[in-house]
């Protein structure tokens, strides 16, 4: 059994294949995902409403707006962040410089390597 299972993972991306991928890969271990959803909005409604999470893989450009009020959303409550960028760290605020960051495509086994890290598995 994955380190992952039964974990609650949060899945923020705008780019259909992209976050289907992404919930496939992840639920593979074990882990529950949420969402994935495509906006601050919808995820910030769902981050409200959907009780506990574990982390969040968070694409910082959703649907054209800096995904920041997502990211405060989720630091405020302690959760870990796994920013999702085709552009690297350009243009993420120092704010979050300790978050890990995946540069799209993303590289699975590199997915896995963060989620490991942010949650101590």
């Amino acid at each position: 059994m994955s380190k992952l299972a039964g974990r609650r993972i949060l899945v923020a991306e705008d780019e259909y294949l992209i976050a289907m991928e992404l919930r496939q890969e992840v639920e593979k271990t074990g882990a529950e995902i949420l969402g994935p959803t495509a906006s601050i909005d919808e995820t910030l409604h769902l981050l409200r409403t959907a009780g506990s999470v574990d982390a969040a893989l968070l694409d910082i450009n959703l649907g054209g707006e800096m995904a920041y009020p997502v990211a405060d959303a989720l630091l405020e409550r302690g959760i870990p962040i796994i920013f999702i960028s085709g552009f690297g760290r350009e243009g993420i605020s120092d704010k979050y410089a300790t978050a890990p960051l995946l540069d799209k495509p993303v590289v699975m086994q590199r997915l896995h390597a963060c989620l490991d890290g942010v949650l101590g598995s």
